[in-house]
């Protein structure tokens, strides 16, 4: 073992308990990390990693507090011809660590070797920033500090594409390749730990946590351990038991909203779910906020649309639509023809139009494995529980996620639970346009399809909030799926080291490089 592997294991494992209080010139930090072989940005291994290389790498533009880009790497930006070219003008003072000066061709190589990967047909591993191809069709530098972009997609949406991470083109296929982040890692041992120090060619006003030693662990629960015995001053878990911990004297529990959006959909072409009224009472008779404090221990975000409650893009003037209502569930299901019911079960029958028999409501609901968490098939459990109440029988089917995809893909289902990992770009077409990629519900509306359109053509950020509240008012009156939650982590920390509102995932120490308390 060398020196300095032996100074770094000895300050992570007799860290004192303190009390909670201000970050003062360095912290230790707790993240699961297995798979990281290589510092390697373009390529994440594991969320939790990521939120370390957001503090080594800049984009053209970040997000703010409340979900808006702003100038980062590129200083301003504007359009032109509706859309069809964004040109960025980059700062002229950054430097990546390694003390050269950013330039525009860095940029352009990094996004072209993004753009060529994501349409490589015969590479099966596109990368993490694949997307990118959906919002550039071409790129390129006019000099130093001018980033012509050409667009893929014309609407003000491309600015949450360039947030992905800039590399000097001389080491984008590197390990730990400079940036122009608060910090480099100075020290890698895969599997066991970093050593952040703060870049001195940082473009920004040095930060106060000069140091970040993260250590790494194998396992969830080995990392709650660690900081249950002061082992680390802060970690990331996205695990319910962390729903125990509270803000207190000693500790502090921030909590992170993922972009995991957990859903129920409701697949269209199966009789009797084409019909809006039977999907409003199956809407009417879920109650996620039950969910939420039951099985998740309100470990969530609730959400009645795809959008990020709490932010600018949510139209909360819809709460009337999403309310829990046994009674008017009872009133669309007679309403839709399911009056009768089984003298024997109380599960609602119609009439076959051919008089050999009749109908049951009885609907398939599968619910996919989760490893190391049992809390989808709870929720399962409680749905069928709740639609029993309105005379829906409901068969809950565990399976794997392969076979989930499967089913999905074939439209073999009623009702499935299934998250998805929503993008950076507040676009939800994936999810709602007619065979988009997303649609698994097979909902088909015309006039949903031509609102998403629409959503593709805003320039500016009033017109594209616009187009989004319609949008929701759109989903809420023709329910092609029931929103639950995005899915919560935790940050538990004894040490304050931010002063942002929205601590989110993959940017989980987020502010630790501009607090100065």
């Amino acid at each position: 073992m060398t020196a300095m592997l032996t100074i770094l294991c000895l300050l992570a494992w007799t860290l004192p308990a303190a009390e909670a209080t201000n970050v003062d010139s360095s912290l230790v930090v707790g993240i699961q990390s297995t798979k990281t072989a290589q510092l390697r940005p373009l390529d994440p291994q594991e969320r939790d990693m990521m939120s370390i290389y957001d503090l080594l790498y800049d984009g053209l533009v970040t997000i703010d507090d409340d979900y808006l880009p702003q100038p980062c790497l590129a200083e301003s930006w504007e359009e032109s011809g509706s859309g069809k070219t964004w040109t960025f003008h980059l700062r002229k003072d950054v430097l990546f660590s390694d003390g050269t000066p950013l330039t525009a061709a860095d940029v352009v190589a990094t996004a072209q070797y993004i753009l060529d990967r994501a349409n490589d047909d015969a590479s099966s591993n596109k990368g993490y920033y694949v997307n990118l191809k959906y919002f550039i069709s071409r790129i390129s530098a006019t000099d130093d500090y001018t980033v012509v972009v050409r667009a893929a997609r014309k609407y003000w949406g491309l600015l949450y594409a360039m947030t992905f991470p800039v590399l000097p083109a001389s080491a984008i296929e590197s390990d730990n390749p400079p940036g122009t982040g608060a910090y480099v890692v100075t020290t890698f041992d895969a599997g066991n730990y970093l050593w952040l120090q703060a870049n001195p060619n940082w473009w920004q006003t040095q930060p106060q946590v000069q140091e970040i030693m993260v250590y790494c662990s194998d396992t969830p629960k080995a990392v709650l351990e660690n900081y249950e015995y002061a082992r680390v001053d802060t970690v990331f878990t996205r695990q319910i038991a962390a729903s125990q911990y509270k803000s207190g004297t000693t500790s502090l529990k921030l909590d992170s909203r993922t972009n995991q959006l957990e859903t129920l959909l409701i697949n269209h072409s199966s009789s009797p779910l084409g019909e809006a009224a039977v999907r409003k009472a199956i809407r009417y008779v879920v109650d996620p906020d039950k969910i939420a404090s039951t099985v998740y221990l309100n470990m969530v975000t609730r959400t009645d649309t795809p959008m990020i409650p709490g932010t600018w893009m949510y139209n909360d003037s819809l709460s009337s639509y999403f309310t829990t209502d046994i009674e008017e569930a009872n009133r669309l299901l007679d309403e839709a023809g399911w009056s009768a019911r089984e003298s024997s079960t109380g599960v609602r029958v119609m009439p076959k139009e051919d008089g050999s028999g009749q109908w049951r409501l009885h609907l398939r609901l599968y619910v996919y494995e989760e490893p190391e968490n049992d809390v989808r098939v709870e929720t399962a459990n409680l749905i069928a529980d709740a639609l029993a109440q309105v005379g829906i029988e409901c068969a809950v089917e565990t399976m794997t996620m392969s076979d989930m995809s499967t089913k999905l893909s074939s439209g073999s289902f009623d009702l499935a639970l299934v998250s998805f990992a929503m993008d950076v770009c507040p676009d939800p077409g994936f999810l709602l346009m007619k065979n988009n990629t997303g649609n698994y519900s097979r909902y088909n509306s015309s006039d949903m399809n031509t609102l998403c359109n629409e959503l593709r053509t805003q320039l500016t950020q009033e017109g594209y909030q616009d187009v989004l509240y319609r949008i929701q008012a759109q989903f809420a009156e023709d329910c092609p799926f029931i929103c639950l939650f995005y899915r919560n982590g935790a940050v538990l920390t004894r040490r304050m080291y931010t002063t942002a509102r929205d601590i989110r995932e993959l940017e989980l120490l987020r502010g630790i490089d501009t607090f100065h308390p």
